[in-house]
Formats: structure tokens, sequence, C-alpha cells
């Protein structure tokens, strides 16, 4: 009997924009695997009957992001350790008839930066800009890689301050006035603010007042370079895009639904990039 075709998904609203598919594609197709993994929108309304009924459609698992990752995170049976310390969930998966959820976005940061800034870890003090749901992930790399000292900048103190209470010891708040004294001894400057991407430029914080050895990441892959990683890079310091990010923390999901453990590639990037490139309007005869 022919083994059934595994399947795997992405849901969102919208989700039309998510390059998961192009992603996971391009893995499914390099390790030869039957499988197919798609995009399907899913208004909130429709989120608990899509769970309900994930296992009947045939389906092993998948992705959940906007607007969906705090709606699962309370809709799954069980949690990992991840989900838990960040409060949401990105990746499902059915485990002996039980759906799980675990939240990989922590591991893609960790992983980027591992790839583009060896031993970042050990840099110094972290300033993370923003306090939304990315930070929480970012807060939560940064405490599993053992930093000791992480300052969380926000345009509202309270949002700041919930994520210092939620993350604890070594955790501070700021307010955004804070920022330049904060940055002059920092080994690492995280950007997890909108501020920066297409159709919304902007420099969230000042690279120029790092010391030499810090690191600059701005989660932001819309555009590759950021105005902050520019910025960062005529000062000499090493950046790290946000694109590694969204391709590392697909990799764990894949493993779980597809049973090979995929790697990030610099042909799955170019491919990546090609995409997010704007395609020149075809010229008018």
């Amino acid at each position: 009997m022919a083994e059934i075709m595994k399947k795997a998904f992405v849901i969102g609203h919208p989700i039309k924009h998510s390059r998961s598919p192009m992603i996971h594609g391009h893995w499914l197709a390099k390790h030869g695997i039957d499988g197919s993994y798609q995009a399907i929108d899913v208004a909130p309304r429709d989120f608990a009957d899509f769970l309900a009924s994930m296992q009947a459609n045939g389906y092993r698992g998948g992705n959940v992001t906007i607007p969906h990752k705090e709606a699962a995170f309370a809709g799954v049976t069980r949690r990992d350790h991840a989900a838990d310390e960040i409060g949401a969930v990105n990746t499902l998966w059915l485990e002996d008839g039980t759906l799980w959820g675990g939240n990989t976005d922590g591991h893609g940061f960790a992983a980027n930066l591992d790839d583009y800034a060896a031993g970042w870890a050990a840099n110094g003090p972290a300033v993370v800009l923003g306090a939304g749901g990315a930070s929480r992930a970012v807060i939560h790399a940064l405490k599993e890689r053992g930093v000791g000292d992480i300052r969380i900048v926000n345009r509202t103190l309270a949002r700041a301050i919930e994520l210092r209470d939620r993350f604890g010891a070594g955790v501070s708040a700021h307010e955004m006035a804070a920022t330049a004294e904060l940055l002059g001894d920092a080994g690492l400057l995280v950007n997890t603010t909108a501020l920066g991407m297409q159709g919304n430029e902007g420099l969230p914080a000042d690279p120029t007042l790092l010391p030499d050895h810090a690191v600059v990441n701005d989660i932001v892959y819309v555009p590759i370079e950021t105005p902050l990683l520019a910025a960062a890079r005529t000062r000499g310091l090493k950046t790290v895009d946000g694109l590694g990010m969204l391709l590392n923390q697909a990799v764990p999901g894949f493993e779980r639904w597809f049973g090979v453990r995929p790697k990030v590639t610099a042909e799955l990037r170019a491919l990546i990039v090609a995409d997010l490139v704007p395609k020149s309007p075809a010229s008018k005869p």
C-alpha cells in the first residue's frame, strides 16, 4: 500500500504573502519527500474549528502566524518550554493523537546570529528595541544563551515593564529617551520594531553610540538591509539581517512533520531574497 502523503500548512489572516510555502517546498524537493505544505487563510472566527479538524484532514501539523499565535497557545493540549516562556505558539504537531504547540522563533533568532556573528552571546549587554510578540522570543533566546543584562526599550514603558516582570532577573525596562545611554556599553542591539520596514522608514536607534565590538541585528527582512543595518555597517559594526531568523525558525517544524532536519543554505537564502526583490513592472508597448 502506498504511503499517505505527508501534509503540513501555514495559517494566518491574511496569508498570501507568506514565504513559508517557498521555504518548505524547497526542502521537500531537495529531500525528495512526497509531501505538501500549503498556505491557508483562516479567519479568527474559524481558528478553533480548523484546529479541531486538523487530524481528520490529514495534516501532521503546521505553522501559525499573525493573528493566531496567542489563540494557538490557548488551543493546544500541550506546549513545549519555549512556547510557555514566550506565551505564543507558531508551530503545531500531532504526537500520539495529542495536539502540541511550540515556538521556534527564539531558535530562529539565535541560529541566525550563530551563522553570521559567532560568539555573539558573550559580547556583553543586549539592548532590545520593542516590546511586542517578537521581542518576547528574542528575550527568551537571550536568556537561554546566558545573556545576563537585557535592556528592553519601548515607546510605551508599561509594555517593557510587563516583559521585565515576565522574564525576571537580568531584564530591565526603559523609555525611548534612555536609548543613547544604554547603547554605550552594549554588545548587541536588536530591533524588533516596525521602524525600518518598507513604507515605514526610520532609525530606531543610533548605532554610532555603540562600542566597536557590538553586533547589530534587525529582525525586519523587508528590506534586507534596513536603515539601521546600513548605518551600523557604515559605522564599521558587524550586522545581521532578519532573513536568517525566518529561515531558521522553519527548521524544527519541517523535521517534526517530514522526518528530516533540513539545512539553511546559501541556495535557499538566494531563492527567498530573489522573491523579496520588488519586481519591475512590465514595460508598456
